[in-house]
């Protein structure tokens, strides 16, 4: 997800006709892929919904992630699991039903709305040991499903050398509820306004390649402070690029930072068939 090019951008594991499966098996089958994200696809609760999605890291289920929802929209067009009604899929999931814009290749979702989380003591000299680069400012908790502590690095130079301290961030995620930690500096490369790095060891994953969740979390950050000037309400952000992977997440920030969309194009790189298997 992210790329239009094989290879690159974030990969989700997506299995398109999920209905037999029951919790532990699909706890088990994204330990086993060992992706960021791996997705089931069931039959909607809700005549409201064309599908229904259920999103899990290695270690945990998500109520909602940004290019799951949008690598498993296209897994579900190209199966013929759904079809676009008025130029949208709908998606239940536990943050409710979204609306994906299906735009040719393009694929376009609002994300749950952004909270700024007030009651949550972050020590930033702390983080920045953690990250191993300066932090510029107060960072931010941003729920939106996920949670993340979203943090301005000083510099892109200073966010594309990270090597940062995972046992430490994932005692913090834990410590205060978090997903994990998403940096981020303004950046000159070529079609984008900022770079990105996603960080979830709690989760089970060390560095999210392109995370959607985290991009989204970095627009209400910039819309909840007065950054959002130096990219405009719409902008593009280049992540993954330290781990191999790299992509670009377009993002959209609407009312202040509450409502956000994120946006980019899919490949299928993989499509199988799984078991049969026995216990």
């Amino acid at each position: 997800m992210f790329t239009a090019t094989a290879l690159l951008g974030n990969p989700v594991a997506v299995v398109v006709d999920g209905d037999g499966l029951d919790d532990v098996t699909m706890q088990r089958l994204a330990g086993w892929t060992n992706l960021s994200e791996t997705t089931f696809v069931l039959s909607p609760t809700t005549v409201e919904a064309d599908y229904r999605l259920r999103i899990f890291t290695p270690t945990a289920e998500l109520p909602f992630a940004g290019h799951p929802t949008l690598g498993s929209a296209h897994a579900v067009l190209e199966a013929g699991v759904a079809t676009p009604r008025d130029g949208f899929l709908r998606q239940e999931c536990g943050a409710g039903v979204l609306r994906i814009r299906v735009d040719g290749s393009r694929l376009t979702v609002r994300v749950p709305e952004a909270k700024v989380l007030g009651d949550h003591p972050i020590d930033a000299a702390a983080l920045a040991r953690a990250l191993g680069a300066p932090v510029v400012a107060t960072p931010l908790v941003i729920d939106l499903g996920p949670v993340w502590l979203v943090a301005h690095v000083i510099d892109e130079a200073a966010l594309r050398g990270l090597v940062p301290d995972l046992p430490a961030i994932a005692r913090l995620s834990r410590t205060l509820g978090l997903t994990g930690v998403t940096a981020f500096a303004f950046c000159d490369a070529a079609g984008a306004a900022l770079a990105v790095r996603s960080f979830a060891p709690a989760a089970g994953v060390g560095e999210d390649p392109v995370c959607g969740s985290g991009n989204a979390a970095v627009g209400a950050y910039l819309g909840a402070t007065d950054l959002l000037a130096r990219t405009g309400t719409s902008y593009r952000a280049s992540q993954g690029r330290e781990v191999g992977r790299d992509g670009t997440v377009e993002v959209r920030v609407e009312d202040g930072g509450r409502l956000i969309e994120i946006g980019g194009t899919c490949v299928t790189v993989i499509d199988g068939h799984l078991g049969p298997w026995s216990a």
